[in-house]
């Protein structure tokens, strides 16, 4: 945070009163005392100078006299205070061409009306230093009388050090006093504000934003009374994953004293109240705490003219393109201004090509009336609606403060009639994600998330169909309820692949302190086998729960002593395993370093097993703000047709962890294609291949490429090698927004958005002719992160933009060639060469249409490259490539 500057002003007696021990200023009968105010605000980054910034300063006069006193508590004080000769001028030095205020008068500025009101007279009700009353006119607009209670908190202090809750302008806040000679220091914790405006945030902290803030008033006291404040607040808002995209307000107030001349007397009176009334019966006490409000845009288009504007983006042609996630952030704001008639009409007019995305933008929105127009515009009844259904459910799952409101239409339309069994298993997978995200904002205990919960939790053991129950698992999978562990623990046995499957790679995700003994014992009876046989993936599943949850010397002593016994490319992936987690230093690395001294479990004939799966993972990108690690996971069968595919990307900044994607493809029962016999465990099952992918911690209902003999030969003779779509849509990333109320009595509204447009897709191929099988995952993506912070007034809007986007693709590509064995495997992660570019924008505009505005910005290529594997995967490719040329 930067450095608070702190001006101290000239000294000069500002109240006078009774020499004995006050606990804040008193003001003496028959004086007024004249001061002169100036609070103004910049907007800026955080390292720029005020005159790279935009804002403005509010100069006045302030006549301050007593009005009542209490006869029985001389520190019980009624004042009154006037503003006079307002002055508004800009905060930097500009020339008369960029100054939007130069030859403006304050009332041309504000309008007649404005200025008067904010020229009538307002009173505080001080106690012991405390406002504890705050008394102006109800008609007055309300950016004014804030205006008014800005002045008032530079007269609220106390004489002595102590920490006590205040209200004022800012809200209830606690505040730290500091008194020394001459000198009292108010450090207000703006964190502890409670004010009536609420914002909200991105439940995940490293897609969000972090705020830091700070409010120091120094006030200058001779001989136990107030000669001058200076105050100066700073708030700083920054995306995580990139800190040098970030807004800085600074707002500064000064009150000196002046001098004084003969003022009016004090009134008689028993009570405030009284007192008041008898002055001015229209003057009311409402309340020293800010009032809501409501910036009026002036000029702005209607939502469906702003839809107009700006549908060419939302074409399917559009979406690699960094135009697509900023229309769709621009058309987020629109829609949440907007009333259910205007949304829908949008969604009636949208072409059949863009209505998914304008879908997408809808549903993000997350208001009520964005809801209800998305309710009403589907029919779940109708089969053939699945495409606009689905993102539909996945906009819900990815939603970044989701309500109770939207997880009950979810369970509504659960429960009610839909055409389509794969949207059936959606919704229900997308509640759980849903759970997950109210219960970490503390609504665990709100009805609709009590009766989900029931239903999640009990459903894997209320149906005997094998689609359903994995469809409940997957729920539980997103949901991470602690409640759930028992119910993993128990299906990881189970004697269907599928559930295992799901049940380990869940376990997986939860915190380690939740998994206990009988968890641990459980994985390892699966892993190795000591009840029944099972499959090699179920079992690499195993093993990724033991080696992940800060396993014991025990564990992983036997674990390396199973290497050697094991099918011969498990034995492999094994080795490549425990490889992988001493290279990349992960948790269990000093464990197993250990278990490695024993010669028994680490000796040359366990070490030296060949074979092509694989498993490592590395580094995509490494910065101050944020860390990006992939790991690349792969499991063949012993006739070298893949058995398991396993891509992850995570993204860590300042402790927490985002699972950004994974992308899992498996596929069993294929050995029949090339007359090979099936691993242990595997003479069964049934030809089957699909994908399954999670983005952004939300399991998504995975795809199938075929299932059953049928199904395969049908698809293999029809196969076009065009990849099979799994994600494609814009997502709201990054979604923050607050106001910022400051001491002054000006508001500033930060709104932080991030959108992402992004295809994943993936495919499998299989030539019987040149024995050969491919794999590919494709990632598309166009990113635009922005972030708002502006001073909307009656009379002047300032505000600053900070943005940065880009465009990029990255693909895996697995190719294997099983005419001999051992067989040949290369792996090939490739990040293409993409645009980086970062915009700073700041702008300043009157009601006239006059304004000023300034853009800087930079781009940059970053180049691309090919991730690097091990050395053994790039001893592989060559021969493969040289085979194939």
């Amino acid at each position: 945070m930067l450095t608070l500057v702190v001006l101290l002003l000239c000294t000069a007696p500002a109240f006078s009163g009774s020499r004995g021990a006050a606990s804040g200023p008193r003001l003496n009968n028959d004086q007024l005392y004249k001061f002169s105010y100036t609070t103004e605000f910049l907007l800026d980054r955080t390292r720029g100078s005020k005159e790279g910034s935009a804002g403005y300063r509010i100069s006045s006069d302030v006549a301050v006299n007593l009005v009542w006193r209490d006869p029985s508590n001389k520190d019980e004080q009624l004042i009154q205070l006037v503003i006079s000769n307002v002055r508004i001028d800009n905060v930097a030095h500009r020339s008369e061409k960029k100054n939007i205020f130069h030859g403006s008068t304050t009332e041309s500025l504000m309008g007649k009306a404005s200025l008067a009101a904010l020229t009538k007279p307002f009173m505080v009700h001080l106690k012991n230093g405390k406002a504890k009353a705050f008394y102006s006119y109800r008609a007055e607009p309300a950016t004014v009388k804030n205006l008014k209670r800005g002045v008032a908190s530079l007269l609220q202090v106390q004489l002595n050090t102590g920490k006590v809750i205040e209200n004022d302008v800012s809200g209830r806040c606690t505040v730290e006093y500091k008194a020394v000679k001459g000198q009292v220091t108010r450090t207000k914790l703006l964190d502890t504000c409670k004010t009536a405006e609420t914002g909200f945030t991105t439940h995940s902290q490293v897609l969000g934003v972090t705020k830091k803030s700070s409010s120091v008033t120094v006030f200058t006291i001779k001989d136990g009374f107030i000669q001058s404040a200076v105050a100066e607040e700073r708030h700083t808002v920054a995306v995580n994953s990139r800190r040098s995209a970030a807004s800085k307000v600074v707002s500064r107030q000064t009150l000196r004293f002046v001098g004084t001349e003969a003022g009016p007397l004090e009134a008689a009176g028993k009570d405030v109240a009284g007192v008041v009334a008898s002055l001015d019966a229209k003057l009311a006490a409402v309340g020293i705490m800010a009032e809501n409000v409501k910036s009026q845009c002036r000029g702005c288009p209607s939502l469906f003219e702003h839809w107009q504007a700006i549908q060419k983006q939302f074409e399917p042609a559009s979406l690699s393109k960094a135009t697509a996630p900023r229309s769709f952030l621009a058309l987020i704001q629109s829609i949440r201004k907007a009333s259910k008639a205007e949304v829908l009409k949008v969604l009636r007019s949208a072409s059949k090509t863009a209505l998914p995305q304008v879908v997408d933008a809808v549903t993000s929105s997350q208001t009520s009336a964005s809801l209800d127009a998305m309710l009403e515009f589907l029919n779940f009844t109708d089969a053939k609606g699945l495409v606009l259904q689905e993102r539909f459910l996945y906009a819900c799952g990815f939603a970044s403060h989701p309500n109770e409101r939207m997880l009950q239409a979810l369970l509504n339309i659960a429960k009610g009639k839909i055409g389509s069994t794969d949207i059936k298993e959606s919704v229900v997978i997308i509640m759980g994600a849903l759970i997950n995200k109210l219960c970490q904002k503390g609504g665990c205990n709100l009805p609709a998330v009590v009766q989900v919960k029931k239903m999640i939790l009990e459903g894997p053991d209320s149906t005997q169909v094998e689609a359903e129950v994995q469809m409940y698992l997957l729920a539980l999978k997103n949901s991470l309820l602690p409640e759930a562990i028992p119910v993993f623990t128990k299906y990881a046995e189970s004697e269907v692949g599928a559930y295992c499957t799901i049940a380990l790679t869940a376990l997986q995700r939860y915190d380690v302190r939740l998994i206990t003994d009988e968890v641990k014992r459980t994985v390892n009876r699966v892993y190795h086998q000591n009840r029944r046989i099972y499959e090699k993936n179920v079992r690499a599943a195993a093993a990724d729960v033991i080696l992940s949850s800060d396993p014991s010397y025990t564990e992983v002593k036997n674990v390396l002593l199973s290497i050697g016994s094991l099918p011969h490319e498990m034995n492999k992936y094994m080795l490549s395993k425990i490889q992988d987690i001493l290279h990349f230093e992960m948790p269990a690395s000093k464990v197993v370093r250990q278990a490695m001294k024993d010669m028994i479990s680490h000796n040359y004939d366990r070490f030296a097993k060949v074979g092509s799966s694989s498993a490592y993972s590395g580094f995509m990108a490494q910065s101050a703000d944020v860390t990006s690690t992939y790991s690349l996971d792969i499991l063949y069968s012993g006739s070298g047709i893949l058995r398991r595919s396993n891509m992850n990307i995570y993204g860590a900044s300042n402790g927490a962890l985002l699972h950004g994607l994974q992308v899992a493809i498996e596929a069993q029962g294929l050995e029949s294609l090339i007359a090979a016999t099936p691993d242990e465990g595997e003479q069964d099952l049934e030809s089957f291949a699909g994908m399954s992918a999670l983005l952004f911690d939300v399991q998504l209902r995975p795809v199938t490429f075929f299932k059953g003999y049928s199904d395969l030969m049908s698809k293999m003779f029809s196969m076009s090698g065009e990849p099979m779509n799994v994600v494609k849509g814009l997502i709201l990333l990054t979604d923050h927004s607050e106001v910022i109320q400051l001491q002054s009595g000006l508001k500033a509204s930060a709104e932080f958005q991030g959108g992402l447009a992004i295809d994943i897709s993936g495919g499998m191929e299989i030539s019987l002719w040149y024995r050969e099988s491919k794999t590919s995952v494709n990632n598309r993506g166009a990113l635009v992160v922005t972030g708002n912070v502006t001073v909307d007034m009656d009379f002047a809007r300032v505000g600053m933009e900070v943005s940065f986007e880009t465009e990029a693709a990255l693909d895996f590509i697995t190719t294997v060639q099983f005419s001999e064995y051992p067989f040949l495997v290369c792996m090939q992660m490739d990040k293409t060469t993409f645009p980086f570019s970062e915009y700073l924008a700041n702008y300043e505009s009157l009601p006239s249409g006059k304004s000023f505005g300034s853009r800087r910005g930079r781009k940059q290529l970053v180049p691309g490259s090919e991730f690097p594997l091990h050395q053994e995967n790039s001893n592989m490719c060559k021969k493969v490539f040289d085979s194939s040329w």
